[in-house]
């Protein structure tokens, strides 16, 4: 660590002479409208196909493209943290997402707003890492768990106010808007920074090896491209330009693993999952992150086709339950360091498998309040079980390997958001083809509508049985603290 500070107390948060609290702001600022900016767009595409005159599928590289390049840019966040200061890293960071915010707020076509929403994906996607490592270098393991709630809260909570309020800003100001609004906000955030973040990590600089950045950006890349174009096609993992790029990616991916564990200085440390609770973490939040993308991808599909609710409407049907999942973030965060991760992921994984279920026994005649309610209900236990997990993970490595564990976590969420759409997508859509194929009268509105049903029903399902793995990985959660270069202490719940 850079500062002073480390040869008296070995965290910065229990030097009393240093406010830390200004350290939080400035990133969670920052972290607040880079974050925001990710689903800010999404109900503005009918506009932009309509300003610009373009198809859906170009308008969709608008998503594609920034989960493309988060999924790109997020391995290299390790290399990066090591090479330079916090302030220089953060302050460089947020100049790059003003920047894409600015090219897409003046841009006079869509390849050069493209151009500026990838730029913005540079910055969004390095900026998580760097936010994670920050905290855990700044508090000690039995304080992190309220601190790591709060940035639950930041990343939840933004998301979830994105759709309402980019469709006031859209139909009121236009969608220009949605990148000015957020220009004087990435500029304090940037002030801010400047005055009062100070650095807190170790520069290293190790060897950067070039085959690996190579090896990453085509595997990571690819991945989440060739899922995200099945998810776009009618014709899903047939489509040559969904399985070739799938192909290639996870080739590329396995090339990239092979190299790591050979090299003394990897660029992103694989030799984290030596690791039990860690390994365990990023099990149970690829599972959170599928039961998230279930809802959040098909109950919209659900709410707008058999229960003939209206865009807007399904919209607010999803707002109460995530902003409490990110009011109640810091509070899960508490109970973490109070409990342990036991005490709150086992009733947890039992609530998300019962809503599970519940919701594969959805229909046609389903109330809408009881959609409401699986939601809510879907959304507390996330946030019962995801920041924690994480936390406990990440309190299990040594420093050195910070970094690493952040950019792996961090890889994870783009590459399970494109697999989770596509592939639910698509079972979706075989279920729903499967029923018309034997319907009687397949061009029936009603008929229609009941085959979309038992798409949802069986994803749900399907994400019953992967919740209730979650439930069984619950039961063997332990608490946690690395001590020194890989001793392990645990306290057992």
């Amino acid at each position: 660590m850079t500062n002073d500070n480390q040869t008296k107390y070995e965290y910065l948060a229990e030097d009393p002479n240093v406010k830390v609290m200004p350290i939080m702001i400035s990133l969670m600022i920052g972290a607040f409208f880079a974050i925001l900016n990710e689903t800010l767009l999404n109900i503005a595409l009918t506009t932009l196909m309509e300003q610009f005159n373009i198809s859906v599928t170009t308008v969709q590289w608008m998503a594609t493209g920034f989960m493309l390049m988060m999924g790109i840019v997020i391995p290299a966040s390790a290399l990066l943290l090591q090479w330079f200061t916090t302030r220089q890293l953060f302050l460089g960071t947020m100049a790059v997402f003003s920047v894409g915010t600015i090219i897409c707020a003046v841009a006079p076509t869509f390849p050069i707003l493209l151009a500026g929403r990838l730029v913005q994906a540079i910055g969004t996607g390095l900026l998580i890492p760097i936010i994670f490592n920050v905290f855990l270098l700044i508090y000690p393991p039995h304080r992190r768990g309220k601190v790591m709630g709060l940035v639950g809260l930041v990343i939840m909570f933004a998301p979830a106010i994105g759709p309402t309020l980019s469709g006031v800003i859209v139909e009121h100001l236009g969608w220009r808007y949605l990148f000015i609004t957020v220009i004087p906000f990435a500029v304090f955030s940037i002030a801010f920074a400047y005055k009062y973040l100070i650095n807190v990590s170790e520069v290293t600089k190790p060897k950067i090896d070039i085959l690996s950045l190579v090896y990453s950006t085509i595997g990571f890349g690819s991945v989440v491209y060739g899922f995200s174009s099945a998810g776009q096609s009618e014709a899903g993992f047939l489509n040559p330009n969904a399985y070739i790029p799938i192909i290639i990616g996870f080739v590329g991916i396995l090339l990239f693993t092979i190299r790591q564990l050979r090299l003394d200085e990897p660029i992103m440390n694989l030799r984290v999952f030596k690791f039990p609770m860690y390994t365990h973490a990023v099990i149970m939040f690829l599972i959170i992150i599928m039961a998230m993308f279930a809802s959040e991808i098909i109950l919209p599909i659900y709410m707008q086709g058999p229960l003939a609710l209206t865009a807007a409407t399904a919209g607010l049907v999803l707002l109460p339950g995530s902003i409490l999942n990110g009011l109640m973030s810091p509070v899960m965060g508490s109970l973490f360091d109070k409990y342990g991760p036991k005490v709150m992921m086992v009733p947890a994984t039992i609530v998300l498998s019962g809503t599970m279920f519940m919701m594969s026994r959805l229909d046609m005649n389903t109330p809408f309040w009881v959609v409401i309610v699986g939601y809510i209900l879907l959304m507390l236990s996330v946030s019962a079980i995801m920041m924690p997990a994480e936390t406990n993970g990440l309190n299990q490595l040594p420093k050195h390997l910070y970094p690493h564990g952040t950019a792996v976590m961090t890889t994870l969420q783009p590459v399970a958001g494109a697999i989770g759409v596509s592939v639910f997508i698509s079972i979706m859509s075989a279920k729903q083809k499967s029923y018309l194929d034997k319907a009687s009268e397949p061009t029936d509105p009603i008929t229609i509508s009941e085959a979309l049903v038992s798409g949802v029903e069986l994803v749900y399902f399907i994400t019953f049985g992967i919740s209730a793995i979650a439930f069984i990985m619950s039961l063997f959660v332990y608490r946690a603290v690395a001590k020194g270069e890989g001793e392990l202490s645990t306290e057992d719940e």
